[in-house]
């Protein structure tokens, strides 16, 4: 509860559904993480397309806390040739299933980025912001926020 308010009923409706966004052109295409949000991420057959396109394309992608490991080592779309590769929710079970885990906040590999969690999530976002629209004005806007990077 949070001033009365339960937090763990709260629901968003989409506007559209995963099957019309996969036919979509995105500039980026970010997974939130949490169980079993992730489980279900990775088994959305149009969802997993779209991040095929994003990769394919050389569209950014990004996933924080369990989808990295979860939805993107499952299918393939972590990119770990790169030597950096990549973070996730530092639980054991995560960063078994990927072939590089890494304990860096947020990894940048080509057109994918990676975070660690909730903790880490503004970082993810400002990184995010940073790629589409430059340095300044992620720093602008991390400001704003009173966010240190």
């Amino acid at each position: 509860m949070h001033n009365g308010f339960d937090l763990s009923v709260v629901q968003f409706l989409a506007d559209v559904t995963i099957d019309e966004a996969a036919k979509e052109e995105w500039d980026l295409v970010a997974l939130p993480g949490g169980m079993p949000g992730a489980e279900h991420l990775r088994d959305s057959e149009p969802l997993i397309r779209l991040l095929e396109k994003q990769r394919s394309q050389g569209k950014l992608y990004g996933a924080v806390c369990a989808s990295p490991a979860v939805v993107l080592a499952s299918k393939g779309l972590l990119g770990e040739t790169n030597p950096k590769g990549a973070t996730c929710y530092p639980a054991p079970a995560f960063r078994a299933m990927m072939d590089h885990p890494v304990n860096d906040d947020v990894v940048v590999q080509g057109n994918l980025v990676t975070s660690q969690g909730p903790g880490t999530s503004l970082k993810f976002a400002l990184q995010l912001g940073e790629i589409m629209y430059g340095k300044k004005k992620a720093d602008e806007i991390a400001k704003a926020m009173l966010v240190q990077r």
